[in-house]
Parts: C-alpha cells; structure tokens; sequence
C-alpha cells in the first residue's frame, strides 16, 4: 500500500513562495506585466511551473500580493494634521525613503498607472492612500495658510509627480556624486514645501 504523500514543510513552503515573489517582482520590473509568463516566473524562481497555483492560484493573484509590503507601509501610515506643514514634511519623507526601498514595486507601479493597466482596479489599495493622505494634508495647509494653490487636486498630482521620480538615475545623473536616499528625502520635502509655500 502507497504511504500518503507527506506536505511540504512549512518553513520550505514559506521559502517557495518568497523566491517565487523574488522572481516575479524582477521579471515584472524589467518586463512589465504582459511581457512576463508564469513558465519564464518559474524559471527565474527555478520551480516547478505547479508551484505558483499551489502558493497564488495564478498570475494575477500573485500580482496582487507582491504589493502586500507596500500595502502594509501605507496601512500603518499616521500623519497629525494638527500641525500641517510638519504633516507634509514627514509625508514627502517617507515617501522618498520607500521611494528607494521598495524601488521594484513602485517602478512596476508606475508602469501599471501610465499605461491606465486594466489591473489598477485591483491595486487601488495600493496607491490610493497614498494619494488621500497628501490630500488631506494640502487642505490642511491651505486652510491654515500654509500654502497657497488655486487647486488642491493640482497640487496633489504635481507633489506626487516630484516624489515619485524622486530616485536618482546613474544616465541622468551623471553630474556629480549620488545623494543618499536620506538625502534626498530632505530635498524633495524643502523643494516641495517651498514651491507651496505663500511668498
């Protein structure tokens, strides 16, 4: 009589799934979404193509779930609008440090919004909170005179556009010495806050 098969172990099934999401979110950064098949993720990952229905039940789950470690910043994301300008600030700041911490997953992001990605409607938890916090934090500013823009909305797509290409690029760069992600977190929140600022 056949023994049961045993199930994989769950520190070994742990494993799997990360070099999995490992594979995906290089291949998906380099390739796009479209450019990128399960066989080449398996490929890359060097598991059996089985594997990623068994760990995502398929391509696009395990596209949802490569956006978990963002979600998760976002979620636990606190900003005091008691004292607004020092909200923007602290906004533009960590924005740019995960700007450069999670480089991959915001570069396939950028990807998925220029290209209006029939898949935006399932990573609206990704980017909306994001963009509600800077809102919330600009009418702040505004209604304490922090500021001064004809449009909040204006302000929020022109503050976004700034910290989103805020990460150095070695072929545009090519000037001077590289700046820390630190320092350039203080940069883009001055640069943001002086250009709002009432003169």
């Amino acid at each position: 009589m056949a023994k049961p098969q045993t199930p994989p172990e769950p520190d070994k099934n742990k494993e799997v799934k990360e070099q999995i999401l490992r594979a995906a979110k290089t291949l998906f950064t380099t390739r796009g979404y479209d450019g990128t098949s399960v066989r080449q993720i398996c490929e890359e990952a060097d598991v059996s193509l089985a594997l990623v229905s068994y760990h995502f039940g398929g391509k696009e789950k395990l596209f949802y779930e490569l956006f978990n470690p963002i979600r998760e910043i976002f979620r636990n994301q606190q900003f005091d609008l008691a004292d607004p300008e020092k909200a923007l600030k602290q906004f533009c700041m960590e924005f740019v440090r995960n700007r450069y911490s999670e480089n991959e997953l915001i570069n396939i992001l950028q990807q998925e919004l220029l290209m209006n990605s029939p898949r935006l409607d399932m990573l609206t938890d990704v980017f909306l909170p994001s963009w509600d916090h800077l809102r919330q934090i600009l009418q702040a500013c505004k209604q304490c005179d922090i500021i001064e823009c004809p449009s909040v909305d204006t302000a929020v797509r022109f503050v976004m556009g700034t910290l989103m290409y805020s990460i150095q690029l070695p072929f545009l760069n090519q000037s001077g010495p590289a700046q820390t992600p630190e320092e350039t977190a203080r940069f883009a929140a001055d640069y943001v806050l002086k250009g709002l600022s009432r003169r």
